[in-house]
């Protein structure tokens, strides 16, 4: 497999292009305004610089690993973008890896990622205006849509384009963020008490369960 295109790394502009409309994009659909909230912004702000620093920037991941990767796959490019897509590229596949399997379900991953984000921030609102608790929408499966929502994000983008600080960072995040939860859930439970308590029976915290109906609908803050 050959990957001989110019190398694509040292474009600054494009790591804080595409750092900041990402960034932009999860602050406008969450609209921090707790400290915990902006914890949850700021760790998936982390990862998404981290991540476009290795994409366009400096490509860490490739130098640390250029020894093993020139030995074990001669004749490729290392230094140029198709070759940072490193899941096409170690599988040996002969394809535009912007086109591949991983590419396309990332792209999906990413897309259901802020799909779910906006559908849960509209739902939230519409709530917290109303002082009620909301199960409709994403709150109607799962408890808390939103950090759901940065972890299928974070996770395409690790398809897409993995790289070791990423690797190190996702599950760390996902732990920050199902610590968040938990802390979230006992301001809302001291909040609304027994209601919240029927809802939060019948709805699992982050895995949806589709094979079975709510027996009721409430109105969760979360």
């Amino acid at each position: 497999m050959m990957h001989t295109s110019a190398p694509a790394y040292g474009l600054w502009p494009l790591v804080l292009i595409n750092s900041a409309f990402f960034i932009f994009f999860a602050f406008s659909f969450t609209q921090p305004k707790t400290a915990r909230d902006w914890r949850s912004l700021g760790a998936f702000s982390a990862f998404v610089l981290a991540l476009f620093t290795e994409m366009y920037g400096f490509p860490l991941t490739i130098y640390l690993l250029m020894p093993w990767l020139t030995r074990h796959y001669p004749g490729v490019d290392w230094l140029s973008h198709d070759a940072g897509h490193l899941l096409e590229t170690l599988l040996g596949w002969r394809i535009d890896p912007h086109f591949g399997p991983f590419h396309l379900a990332s792209n999906a991953l990413i897309l259901l990622g802020f799909w779910l984000l906006a559908s849960a921030w509209s739902v939230l609102f519409r709530a917290q205006r109303a002082g009620q608790l909301a199960t409709e929408g994403p709150y109607a499966r799962i408890r808390h849509p939103q950090y759901v929502a940065f972890v299928l994000v974070m996770f395409g983008f690790l398809l897409q384009w993995p790289t070791l600080a990423t690797l190190v960072m996702f599950p760390i995040l996902v732990f920050i963020y199902a610590r968040l939860a938990r802390r979230e859930e006992q301001t809302i439970r001291a909040q609304f008490g027994a209601e919240y308590e029927r809802y939060a029976r019948q709805t699992p915290a982050f895995v949806p369960r589709f094979w079975s109906k709510k027996e009721s609908h409430h109105e969760h803050v979360a």
